[in-house]
């Protein structure tokens, strides 16, 4: 059996390898090996994207693709086999290391060309316009090569267990996800040299799918939740928290900061315009946080997981130094309503180690008495859907507004968004999930002076 081996986006282009490979130099099997990272809806674009090149070459793809996190980008590995015809033989687990032996009827190639008038077509058109391919003999290779001595399968056991449809490895999307932000979550951690990780524990949502996410990362026991109660937190949010962290067994420690609170207020209340709550105090509280989980990092070496999610990086509704310091981000890339359905996910799953009252509370940062994120924002379905069209689907202010969206709503989230690229630009690295992740996907200057009116 001949074959050819191309590299990662070689097989995204019609008239690329694969086709000069295939068709002129009649190889029965395409070997790509890749790097190709995930974002959501990924692994369907490559199935349509290796049906097509196998059907167009009549040709069988190998496609064999990285496992692992690197920075923000998470490779979900997902390799399979194609045949001629298009159809899916056999597939790899995704976001876990995995291998199959599968064996592979070449001759079916061969058949399949024969009857394929196109194929013909092509391969006659092909060979006045293009070079002979060089063809490599592989038994002559072999004879002036340091062969391997030890060529055993001992210890293999996934001999005939192969998938063909995805939903028999991930069930649905929620799940897809989450997988991707534990691999992407465990592989930062210890390739940058961390074994255990702290975060803060707040009673609301976002930290609470962070630390199940850190969990199923690297293990309860290199975990550790702080609660870090003022007189603005609720008894069901440290309630709450208490009961997440036995449920996903993890340690925890509790650290008040009204007293450091207090203390300044005392020092700085001479400078203070006013004596009521305002974002300055607000801030102090988060800032004091941000501090107590960085002077654990430093006295413990803990890489300190900072829990935003992206709807709340999206508009500046965040604390710079506050509730954004961390090493690692890793849901930056998934807005509120996504982590409400992944949470909703684990839980199914996993036994409901999410408490209830955690995911039916109002969300609320709990800075001042009665404090509700809708209070400055708009209610997170229709802000994630202004979001979603204005950083993934790039679309402007007017295209947003005819889709139904009241015109004030609108402008102000997108000038919020815009206004806040300086507190985005200095915060933690954290895992691409969709296909715009900040930073990495959507640069925009800091320095500019346009504003919607």
């Amino acid at each position: 059996m001949s074959f050819g081996v191309n590299i990662c986006e070689d097989i995204y282009y019609s008239s690329g390898p694969t086709k000069s490979q295939a068709i002129l130099g009649g190889a029965n099997l395409i070997i790509n090996i890749s790097a190709s990272p995930y974002h959501v809806g990924k692994v369907k674009e490559r199935e349509k994207i290796l049906f097509t090149r196998a059907v167009d070459n009549r040709v069988n793809i190998m496609y064999v693709n990285l496992v692992g996190g690197q920075d923000e980008l998470v490779f979900d590995g997902n390799s399979m086999i194609v045949n001629e015809k298009g159809k899916i033989l056999a597939r790899a687990k995704s976001f876990e290391e995995d291998y199959f032996i599968f064996d592979l009827d070449s001759e079916k190639v061969n058949s399949t060309r024969l009857q394929d008038a196109k194929f013909k077509n092509q391969r006659d058109s092909m060979k006045d316009e293009t070079a002979p391919l060089k063809v490599i003999k592989i038994n002559d290779f072999a004879k002036n090569s340091n062969k391997t001595k030890n060529n055993s399968l001992a210890g293999i056991t996934r001999y005939d267990i192969t998938f063909d449809r995805y939903k028999e490895i991930i069930s649905c999307q929620e799940e897809e996800i989450f997988k991707a932000l534990a691999l992407g979550t465990k592989d930062y951690i210890s390739k940058n040299g961390f074994s255990k990780v702290v975060l803060g524990l707040s009673g609301g949502i976002d930290s609470a799918l962070t630390a199940v996410v850190a969990v199923f990362a690297i293990g309860k026991h290199n975990v550790t939740g702080v609660l870090m109660p003022s007189e603005y937190s609720s008894k069901g949010s440290i309630g709450d928290s208490l009961l997440l962290a036995s449920n996903i067994g993890i340690d925890t420690l509790i650290v008040p900061i009204s007293d450091v609170y207090k203390s300044y207020l005392d020092n700085l209340g001479p400078i203070f315009k006013t004596d009521k709550i305002n974002i300055t105090k607000e801030n102090l509280q988060a800032r004091i946080r941000g501090n107590i989980l960085m002077g654990l990092s430093n006295e413990n070496g803990w890489l300190v997981l900072s829990t935003g999610n992206k709807s709340e990086i999206s508009v500046g509704y965040c604390t710079l130094y506050g509730d954004m310091v961390g090493g690692f981000s890793p849901i930056k890339d998934i807005y509120k309503t996504l982590v409400y359905r992944i949470c909703n996910f684990v839980n199914r799953k996993y036994s409901n180690i999410i408490p209830e009252t955690i995911i039916n509370k109002v969300p609320s940062a709990e800075l001042k008495p009665d404090q509700k994120d809708e209070d400055k924002l708009p209610p997170y379905d229709k802000l994630d859907e202004i979001l979603k069209s204005y950083i993934e689907e790039e679309k402007d202010y007017h295209d947003i507004v005819k889709c139904g969206f009241d015109e004030k709503m609108a402008r102000d989230v997108i000038n919020m968004v815009d206004f806040n690229e300086y507190k985005r630009r200095q915060g933690a690295p954290g895992i691409k999930i969709t296909q715009r992740a900040f930073g990495r996907d959507r640069r925009y200057p800091i320095t500019n002076k346009f504003k919607l009116r």
